[in-house]
């Protein structure tokens, strides 16, 4: 028995990041069809990484995907090659006789044995190498189908730190949830394909451990007390099921922000709040402190970055941002 690999860099160990990419000048071209298979190749590539998935929403022309990455923990190579399975689940003669060959070589041990496994290792247990394969092979089959050649994502890709426990997480994964809602698709979120809570109430086993994950409430341990606690975030109590009745225009948001007024959560997460996109860490005072000091002893900035409070347009609870800072300084 060989002994098991390990590949999760220790700064990152269950961090959960909401990460979101649009299309080339946010062209509206990804169709039920290119939704479809995105929604496939996500879960897919998730599993191969070794990341689990929280939520997603994929949109017309951009996605957001909340991920937590694993926990230190070993990889044997039984493993690493069922997960290699996972990208070819319909492998031609040369990709069934490669992996024929890989599968002996691990069994023989040695340098090329060795040689495979670094090179797997090193696309697992990061969510910059899961972005990149995610959009990458994506992209191959969008223009393989739409006979384009080119880029098709108009950025690397955005992403935010998000403290991966209680109000915090169940706040984002409710705002990526709501993604069609805000763009007038659904009314309930449920009803639309491409989304984890929809995948979640059609009986999809990993979506349902994404939103268990996300609420995190041992007295709602059932996928039924999971999900009506996760409803109530989605909806806020007291506010009517039907989200057009409880959502807002843009202008009238503007409005109660100019002045300074209060809104329910459940009505705020109808709008686009770019903190949660746009932010670098998102999390309670104590959480965003950590990863503030982090990034001034790495940079030098030792005054002009600071914690920065959400407007105070509902009640966020200890709920703040860093913004303005530079992705990679968190990985």
């Amino acid at each position: 028995m060989r002994t098991p690999r390990i590949k999760v860099d220790p700064r990152h160990s269950g961090a959960v990041y909401h990460c979101m990419s649009r299309t080339v000048n946010s062209e509206r071209c990804l169709d039920d069809t290119a939704r479809e298979m995105f929604r496939k190749q996500l879960w897919q590539i998730a599993d191969y990484c070794g990341v689990q998935i929280l939520t997603y929403a994929v949109m017309s022309n951009h996605f957001h995907v909340l991920v937590r990455v694993p926990l230190r923990v070993g990889i044997a190579d039984a493993e690493l090659l069922r997960r290699y399975h996972v990208l070819y689940p319909k492998p031609t003669k040369y990709q069934a006789a490669h992996i024929e060959d890989i599968a002996a070589q691990l069994k023989k041990g040695g340098p090329d044995a060795d040689a495979w496994c670094k090179q797997q290792l090193a696309l697992m247990g990061e969510v910059s190498q899961f972005m990149k394969l995610l959009k990458q092979r994506f992209s191959i089959w969008f223009n393989r189908t739409h006979n384009r050649h080119g880029t098709l994502w108009s950025e690397r890709f955005k992403s935010v730190l998000v403290e991966g426990r209680g109000y915090v997480l169940s706040t984002m994964a409710a705002y990526i949830d709501l993604n069609p809602v805000r763009a007038g698709i659904v009314d309930d979120p449920k009803d639309y394909r491409f989304c984890g809570y929809a995948e979640a109430v059609a009986g999809k086993r990993a979506a349902q451990s994404g939103i268990t994950a996300v609420v995190g409430d041992e007295n709602n341990q059932t996928w039924r007390g999971v999900h009506d606690a996760y409803r109530m975030r989605l909806f806020g109590a007291g506010v009517p099921l039907r989200a057009d009745k409880a959502a807002i225009s843009q202008e009238a948001f503007e409005k109660v922000i100019a002045e300074n007024g209060t809104l329910p959560l459940a009505t705020v997460l109808r709008c686009r709040v770019r903190y949660f996109s746009d932010g670098a860490v998102l999390g309670s005072k104590a959480f965003v402190a950590k990863y503030l000091t982090v990034y001034k002893r790495q940079t030098g900035h030792r005054k002009r970055t600071t914690l920065r409070p959400l407007p105070k347009i509902t009640d966020w609870g200890d709920l703040v941002t860093l913004r303005g800072l530079r992705k990679k300084a968190f990985g």
